[in-house]
């Protein structure tokens, strides 16, 4: 006989459908997909020696941030920001700003 709690546990589902079917995590996806549009749009303008240690962050209201792994690539990449924010205008998003943060990991 089955127990009652092991009839209320949900059961696993591949992460492509949990996606498809919750509202919080589609926007997370198009969230991800929209960053990571947009780091392949400013990819180009960011020194080769650099790309390896700078990845696609958030997307939000006041605009999308890019993620260096330290202070030194951070500073090199607030340089680039205009070109940045001009390239993404280009490529047609409403750009607010290009913000630079420290990645933490």
């Amino acid at each position: 006989m089955k127990s009652k709690t092991a009839s209320l546990t949900p059961l696993p589902q591949p992460i492509g459908d949990a996606l498809h079917g919750s509202a919080p995590l589609a926007r997370l996806r198009d969230a991800l997909r929209d960053s990571a549009a947009r780091f392949e749009a400013v990819r180009p303008a960011i020194p080769r020696a650099l790309l390896a240690h700078v990845k696609p962050g958030p997307v939000d209201a006041e605009g999308w941030s890019l993620l260096a792994a330290n202070a030194s690539v951070a500073a090199k990449l607030r340089q680039l920001v205009p070109h940045l924010e001009t390239l993404l205008r280009e490529g047609g998003w409403t750009v607010c700003s290009v913000r630079v943060k420290v990645s933490a990991g």
